[in-house]
C-alpha cells in the first residue's frame, strides 16, 4: 500500500516538479561541475540515474557526454522528461529499484540516485543500495541530504512520515555496513559536501 500511495503522490504533483526542471538541471549543473576535480563524471561512458523524476539530472548527464538512462516508476514523472525534445537521446524507462532492475550485472559505469534514499525505509535504502552496486562497474552515488538541514526540511519529512531523520543520523554507518545475502553492498564509501544541505556519497560497488 505504502508503495502505490508514494507511486500517486508523485504521479499526482509531477506539474509541480516539471515547474522547477529548469531550476534543477541548472543547479545539477553547478555541482557536477564543481566537483569535477574530485570525480569528472565526464570521463566516463555510461550511467544509470535511479528515480530520475522529471529527468533534470538526466539531462545534465547528457550534455556531459555520457549515454544516459533513467528509471523512474511514476509514469508522469517520467513522461514531463521524455516529452522534452533535448532528452530524445536518454533512455527512459519505468521501473522501481525495490523491484529489481532490469538489467544484467556491470550495465553502467555508474549509477546515481538524487534525494531517493531518505524517502526510503532502512530495509528499502539496503535493497537499493544492493541493487545499485549490482548493475555499477566504477561507482553508485547517493546525491541526498547532510545533517545541515532546514527547520521547514525536517517539518515536511516529518509530515511525510519517511526516514528521512533515521537517514541522516546513520547514513554513512549504514552504507559501510550495508550487507544483503551476506555479501558486503560496497568496499569503500566517501563523502563529499557538494551543497549546504546535501552530500554525494560515493560508493565503490563491491565485484
Amino acid at each position: 500500500m505504502r508503495e502505490k500511495n508514494s507511486n500517486f503522490l508523485f504521479n499526482m504533483i509531477a506539474p509541480i516538479y516539471g515547474h522547477f526542471y529548469k531550476s534543477q538541471k541548472k543547479k545539477y549543473a553547478e555541482i557536477i561541475g564543481e566537483i569535477q576535480k574530485q570525480l569528472d563524471i565526464s570521463s566516463f561512458e555510461t550511467i544509470i540515474d535511479i528515480g530520475c523524476g522529471t529527468g533534470a539530472l538526466c539531462s545534465v548527464l547528457k550534455d556531459k557526454g555520457l549515454e544516459v538512462t533513467g528509471v523512474e516508476p511514476a509514469k508522469r514523472m517520467l513522461k514531463i522528461g521524455m516529452d522534452k525534445i533535448e532528452n530524445k537521446n536518454i533512455n527512459f524507462i519505468q521501473a522501481d529499484v525495490l523491484k529489481g532492475l532490469p538489467f544484467s550485472e556491470k550495465s553502467f559505469d555508474i549509477a546515481i540516485a538524487s534525494f531517493v534514499a531518505h524517502g526510503l525505509k532502512a530495509n528499502e535504502r539496503k535493497l537499493m543500495y544492493a541493487n545499485m552496486s549490482r548493475v555499477a562497474k566504477k561507482w553508485v552515488i547517493i546525491h541526498d541530504y547532510n545533517g545541515k538541514r532546514e527547520l521547514i526540511t525536517s517539518i515536511i519529512e516529518w509530515l511525510e512520515g519517511g526516514d528521512y531523520f533515521n537517514f541522516i543520523k546513520n547514513v554513512e554507518p549504514e552504507m559501510k555496513n550495508c550487507l544483503l545475502d551476506m555479501k558486503a553492498c560496497f568496499s569503500e564509501v566517501h563523502i563529499i559536501q557538494v551543497d549546504v544541505r546535501a552530500n554525494w556519497y560515493i560508493c565503490k560497488p563491491n565485484k
